[in-house]
């Protein structure tokens, strides 16, 4: 495969345009202004259609509930693109649904629309997650294999560094609201989620010019809806043969279902566990886009040494010991050691899980967006189950500590499965036959 430059850096700018909801939505300033709007009274109990219930249990059901919408839709919408050869349309579709979802939540301002405002949530968040597996799937299609780690690790650099200038925007506007024109914080934050959904829709302009439309040019089938899910079906059946990607996939989506839980929900932690306010957890947010674009670069480095295995497996360990180190954590100083460790490790697993993945589609396969649409299927209910487990047990025990630990369990798991793992082509190791 020749590499292009101008469609790779292409590839990598829409990392730039979604990540900023990645972000400011799920990470950064929405956590604390949904905390701060849904805690009334001394209460954290809210009323969603008529059921009381705890504010961030809604927040964690709400978005594992956004995830198994999306992994329910992914296998058709991955059939229709895969023959009808056009992915793009469908990330652009995508990305126009996540990006006018983020807009929308300029309507959430109390609880008294909080129904609104979840709704909000979940639409960005399927728009978000959906649209992945389409723009994964063009990974295979314009990095040569020998180069994928790096190019992957690539977008997610640019995915922190984007995100993070705006970022920095919307903590100048929050913090300065009056001077700025606005009437109070509450309404600068809504003017940040506007210009977080005119960010995403503007710079993913960019790779849909350029990205390719399509490098098979299948045929429609007139079973168009079904074909998805035979996709699906015919994915499953290959993984009989496909032994190493069939021992990685159930490795990923266990470990996968601590990271993706850490990183949704770790802002909220903060502010209900350890009450702290935007003035702590700003700084902590920064820390870990700054130390994630180092980690994504540095893990990919390693990988080229020492195989992508070792990397992700040195990556759990430290995942690990975050569990176990969060579970204790009472002071600012610790959970700025805490946002260290997750943005170290937090883009290099991302980055190279995925990469990973991509080596172990056979060579002989032009079916790239049926294979990763499973891969995406897989993350999506290993956050389904992540953050589901995250919530209930908040709820039964009243403390997202025990959550923490539940978390540690699904780590250790996939890294007993990961460590039969074994990626052709790769040093130390044999090809998979």
């Amino acid at each position: 495969m020749k590499r292009n430059n101008k469609v790779i850096n292409a590839w990598c700018t829409y990392d730039m345009a979604n990540s900023v909801y990645n972000l400011v939505i799920n990470t950064a300033i929405f956590p604390i202004y949904y905390t701060a709007v849904t805690s009334v009274n001394n209460t954290d109990k809210v009323s969603f259609f008529g059921i009381e219930v705890v504010n961030s249990v809604l927040y964690s059901y709400a978005i594992s509930f956004s995830y198994l919408i999306s992994a329910a839709l992914l296998p058709i919408l991955s059939g229709i693109a895969d023959y009808t050869g056009k992915k793009k349309n469908y990330l652009k579709l995508f990305t126009y649904i996540g990006a006018s979802a983020c807009i929308g939540l300029v309507f959430f301002k109390d609880v008294n629309t909080i129904e609104w405002g979840i709704l909000c949530v979940v639409l960005a968040s399927i728009g978000y997650s959906s649209g992945l597996v389409f723009y994964d799937a063009f990974l295979p299609e314009i990095a040569p294999k020998n180069m994928a780690d790096r190019i992957s690790a690539r977008g997610y650099s640019f995915g922190y560094a984007g995100s993070v200038v705006l970022l920095l925007i919307s903590i100048v506007i929050t913090q300065i609201p009056e001077q700025l024109g606005f009437s109070d914080v509450g309404q600068a934050t809504r003017f940040v989620f506007i210009l977080v959904g005119l960010w995403w829709i503007g710079f993913a302009q960019i790779p849909f010019r350029l990205l390719p439309d399509s490098s098979y040019h299948q045929k429609i089938n007139r079973d168009i809806f079904k074909n998805g899910y035979r996709a699906m079906k015919k994915v499953f059946y290959k993984l009989r043969e496909l032994t190493h990607m069939k021992i990685y996939l159930i490795a990923f989506f266990f470990y996968n279902m601590g990271v993706q839980t850490i990183m949704l929900l770790a802002i909220l932690f903060g502010t209900k566990e350890l009450q702290l306010g935007a003035a702590e957890l700003i700084p902590a947010i920064i820390i870990i886009q700054f130390v994630a674009i180092l980690g994504a670069i540095l893990f990919a480095r390693l990988s080229d040494y020492r195989g992508n295995i070792f990397s992700l497996s040195m990556m759990i360990l430290i995942w690990i010991g975050i569990c176990i180190y969060g579970y204790g954590v009472t002071e600012v100083y610790q959970f700025y050691i805490v946002a260290g460790l997750v943005g170290l490790v937090m883009g290099g697993i991302q980055s190279l899980s995925r990469a990973t993945f991509s080596k172990l589609i056979p060579n002989d396969s032009d079916d790239h967006t049926s294979f990763f649409s499973f891969y995406d299927v897989t993350f999506h209910i290993s956050v389904v189950l992540g953050t589901f487990a995250y919530g209930l047990i908040d709820q039964l025990t009243g403390s997202m500590r025990n959550s923490i630990l539940v978390l540690a369990l699904f780590f250790i798991i996939g890294l007993a499965f990961l460590v039969f793992v074994k990626v052709p082509h790769e040093k130390s190791q044999t090809s998979e036959s």
